[in-house]
């Protein structure tokens, strides 16, 4: 009787593990703005050029109040805002096409372009 009691609680808690641990399926993309006249959009350390299309999840590190991580492109358009900073995390899906990352306010210097396909 006790090893089933045992067998019992330890399918249970692993039931309610499997449960409580959704599966997210989203690539992880890092953001970065700032502090200096940097931006940058990298994925597993290297500068994305272009990407598969399906859902990310990207972190954006704004490091500067007069910068902004501007996404934008097919059903894009994503915005840290000027005049913050801090860490948020957007989740995003990337459809074919082209899309630009730009800081607003320095828009001819602090840029960058991806594909997805």
């Amino acid at each position: 009787m006790t090893r089933m009691l045992v067998a019992i609680a330890a399918t249970t808690a692993l039931l309610a593990l499997t449960v409580a641990a959704p599966a997210t399926g989203a690539t992880k993309l890092v953001a970065t703005v700032g502090p200096g006249f940097t931006i940058t959009l990298k994925k597993a350390g290297k500068k994305v050029t272009s990407l598969r299309a399906g859902t990310y999840t990207i972190t954006v590190q704004d490091k500067a109040r007069s910068h902004n991580f501007h996404l934008k492109g097919p059903g894009v358009n994503k915005d840290s805002g000027v005049s913050r900073t801090g860490t948020m995390t957007w989740r995003v899906k990337l459809k074919r096409g082209k899309y630009t990352y730009v800081c607003d306010p320095h828009a001819s210097s602090m840029r960058g372009t991806f594909t997805v396909k």
